[in-house]
């Protein structure tokens, strides 16, 4: 029988990394736990699911159903995962911010889990040396790590993403193929800009079939359109494919843009760069260094130059690509690595060692400023606490605002008895006043009939300055709490006030 100290060594040797990447997104969980506005639809669904459970007439998305409808498949996998610590939480009479909590933690074991299985491939293909510094530069970028628990449809998209680039290092196409497909019938509609290159080129390579190919994505596809239109047709109360909705409203209509738009070269000048931190100039070297990443970094890199066409840009949307430049920077530092003692690798030693650390100070400082990036989320909890020494048996109303439904705020916020929400939108600011609510959260600093009695500020920009720190974080107000000046219990207390 092995020893405990030689049991503990052999666990280490097999779950260590994982520990590593676990213990950091874990990190950004409990320390950044709101979720905003792209991530509403997926959080409230959870929410519903496990509170609401069958009766789906209460849910949020029949109310407020966002621009496009999403699917259900994603929230109903991770919340039937974290429903048994949400009934851990609910016997224990804790504040639905802790269900808030499981559920990105749930989703996070299994993004994790999704890329243990590529870093195995990585480390059968490559060696275990590449592995390491894999895990290194995912652990010093701050994206990929504070994203996986985020429930949004691309991160979703990103675990099936993971598991075919995993197979396509173990050279099991179809496998890839069908997971590339679901991604893209189920979660992310633009995956097919991803599964395109990646077929052409193993069709091209003749590493697949033509007639095989064509059996293998006929059979994904109708499994995959089969079980979502199933599935949401029953939770939207119609008939459904979500992604096919959001297809024609992004590509077919080309209404993305309306939130905004980028120059082509966005996610080559700025994206990137953010996400990819040091990994973005050796994820170059690598490709020269090892021809053998080039088969895998062409149809990645063709994914990233067809959705730069698209006007609407966000880093999320290109997160898919990171996992490949991250295994082609990964080799080109265990090249570094290896041949350090030579006069000019030793120089390149030294350089990927500062820009290991420069990378890290980067990480710090985007967490920072992720974290005074969920103002509205910091409000309610602090009216939440002081409401609760209140004592009152009335009912205590809270009209959130769209910018604050939009910056923190999710029904996993909420309190029970005496607190009531609304967020119902279009109420003219002088008529806020007229509908008797106890509380505003609101962006606007004064409001008829109501006192500000504190404000949350929240980041704004990042200051450059000669000295040291040589960085700092702005902040200024972004959401302010107004309190009914019609209630005596609340004029009579001592709050903070507003500047």
């Amino acid at each position: 029988m092995a020893s405990p100290t030689r049991r503990s060594s052999n666990f280490m040797a097999i779950y260590g990394y994982d520990l590593v990447l676990g213990s950091i997104a874990a990190f950004y969980v409990f320390m950044v736990p709101f979720t905003k506005v792209e991530e509403s639809f997926n959080v409230q669904a959870m929410h519903d699911i496990l509170y609401h459970r069958h009766h789906i007439e209460n849910y949020d998305h029949l109310e407020f159903p966002g621009v496009v409808p999403r699917t259900f498949i994603g929230a109903l996998l991770v919340s039937f995962l974290a429903s048994p610590m949400v009934l851990v939480i609910n016997l224990l009479h804790l504040p639905k911010v802790y269900s808030l909590i499981a559920v990105r933690l749930a989703l996070g074991l299994i993004m994790l889990a999704t890329l243990r299985f590529l870093r195995v491939q990585i480390r059968d293909k490559f060696g275990k040396q590449v592995e390491g510094f894999y895990v290194i530069l995912v652990a010093i970028q701050f994206h990929m790590l504070f994203y996986c628990t985020r429930p949004l449809p691309n991160i979703l998209a990103l675990g099936l993403v993971n598991l075919s680039y995993g197979y396509w290092l173990k050279r099991s196409f179809y496998a890839t193929l069908r997971c590339l497909i679901f991604a893209t019938i189920v979660f992310r509609c633009d995956m097919l800009l991803l599964l395109c290159p990646i077929g052409l080129e193993l069709l091209l390579t003749k590493s697949i079939s033509l007639w095989e190919t064509i059996k293998c994505c006929t059979g994904a596809v109708l499994f995959s359109i089969g079980l979502t239109i199933l599935v949401d047709s029953i939770m939207w109360q119609k008939l459904l494919w979500p992604e096919f909705n959001v297809f024609w409203f992004n590509s077919v209509l080309n209404r993305s843009s309306e939130w905004g738009t980028h120059p082509f070269y966005w996610y080559f000048t700025s994206a990137l760069p953010r996400s990819l931190l040091v990994a973005y100039p050796l994820f170059i070297f690598g490709a020269i260094l090892d021809r053998r990443i080039i088969f895998y970094i062409f149809p990645v890199l063709s994914f990233v130059i067809l959705y730069s066409k698209l006007p609407h840009k966000e880093l999320r949307f290109i997160i898919s690509a990171v996992p490949i430049f991250n295994l082609s920077a990964a080799i080109a530092a265990s090249r570094i690595y290896n041949n350090r003692k030579k006069s000019f690798w030793n120089f390149l030693y030294i350089a990927l060692l500062g820009s290991l650390m420069i990378s890290l100070g980067f990480t710090i400082i985007t967490f920072v400023a992720s974290y005074e990036n969920y103002p509205s989320g910091y409000a309610l909890k602090s009216l939440h606490r002081v409401g609760h020494t209140m004592n009152t048996t009335n009912e205590l109303s809270v009209h959130i605002d769209t910018f604050s439904a939009m910056n923190g705020i999710s029904r996993f916020c909420e309190y029970d008895n005496p607190w009531r929400y609304s967020k119902e939108e279009g109420i003219h600011l002088d008529d806020l006043w007229h509908r008797n609510f106890t509380y505003l959260l609101n962006e606007h600093s004064s409001i008829k009939g109501f006192k500000c009695l504190f404000q949350v500020s929240g980041f704004s920009r990042i200051h450059l300055r000669i000295g040291f720190p040589p960085i700092s974080m702005i902040k200024e107000p972004k959401v302010y709490i107004h309190g009914n000046i019609q209630n005596a219990d609340i004029m009579h207390r001592s709050w903070p006030g507003c500047s």
